[in-house]
């Protein structure tokens, strides 16, 4: 339940929910950043969308690596959903409003990707480094059962910990203004508003970033260092390359993904403002889940080619048979 300050003594429910305030100080320029948004929130859901389809549709792509791509893309679409529809609406309206449970709800399913899918990421980082490193045995070590325990894995950690950690933040009293200087409900605004000790809170957030978010990071660190040392063994430059290039699209996600992340949570605040923070998770919320699936499909050889044949079939399916 959340309140506000009415008085020294007495705090009172808040009655018309909570004020996102967002890009409010954009003004007119508002209407542009929603047409800006609204084409990438599209191009977010159709790319991913077309991922998932794709490997679906494709047996070639029945592999380990593609599992575990299309979770990320199924996360992806609900990550940035979590936040994309209501800052969208609320770039339009005066009343950037949401209501105690709306919030709750955005930060539970938008906390609950973002951890899911550092997991999942470490998951990916750890496939790449069995298929280089141990080769012979990667069929037998990355076996079906076996990715679905890691892809299961991520998941329940990302659920399990989250509501834990969402619902207790929504346990506390809020009080004092009900405006937060954000455009979603995230977890450093919303704590701000809390008008009691949020001293365990925080560390509970720290131990949570240091576990779960920097925990899967250093494993994937570990991981392309044994891949590293393990492609400089290749004797050719041109085998180097192609070893290589069958993890460099998800070394690009990692690298978008923790960059954003570390500078939105762990940035130098001292020398940030709440409008250059709000843009810097603008482009963690809205911008990486587009940029994903783009990664993923230009710089990855199979997926074009089964993109090309899943074309090919629909609209020529006479031609393609006969090849």
């Amino acid at each position: 339940m959340a309140y506000f300050k009415s008085d020294l003594d007495k705090n009172q429910t808040i009655s018309g929910g909570l004020i996102l305030v967002g890009f409010s100080y954009l003004g007119k320029l508002q209407i542009l950043l929603f047409l800006v948004l609204l084409v990438i929130y599209v191009i977010t859901l159709l790319g991913n969308l077309l991922v998932i389809l794709l490997i679906k549709l494709n047996a070639s792509l029945h592999t380990p690596m593609y599992f575990f791509l299309v979770n990320l893309s199924f996360l992806e679409i609900f990550f940035t959903s979590s936040v994309a529809p209501q800052l969208l609406v609320h770039l339009l309206v005066e009343e950037k409003t949401i209501s105690t449970a709306g919030c709750a709800a955005q930060m539970y399913v938008n906390t609950i990707m973002g951890l899911t899918e550092c997991c999942l990421l470490a998951a990916m980082a750890y496939d790449r480094y069995v298929a280089i490193c141990h080769p012979l045995h990667y069929t037998t070590i990355m076996s079906s059962v076996a990715c679905a325990q890691l892809a299961g894995a991520s998941w329940f950690f990302g659920i399990s910990v989250e509501v834990a950690q969402t619902t207790w933040i929504f346990s506390l009293p809020f009080c004092g203004s009900n405006r937060i200087h954000h455009f979603f409900c995230d977890i450093p605004p919303v704590l701000k508003m809390a008008c009691t000790d949020t001293s365990k809170n925080e560390i509970m957030v720290l131990t949570v970033t240091v576990v779960f978010i920097m925990g899967p990071f250093v494993l994937i660190i570990l991981s392309y260092v044994c891949i590293i040392s393990s492609v400089l063994k290749v004797p050719s430059a041109e085998g180097r390359c192609k070893v290589f290039s069958t993890c460099s699209s998800h070394l690009m996600v990692v690298t978008l993904f923790y960059g954003l992340a570390l500078i939105t949570y762990l940035g130098v605040k001292s020398s940030s403002s709440p409008e250059s923070d709000q843009m810097i998770s603008l482009m963690n919320v809205i911008v990486s889940p587009m940029l994903n699936p783009i990664i993923y499909t230009l710089r990855n050889k199979e997926v074009k080619g089964a993109l090309r044949k899943t074309v090919g079939n629909t609209l020529f399916p006479q031609n393609w048979r006969n090849q």
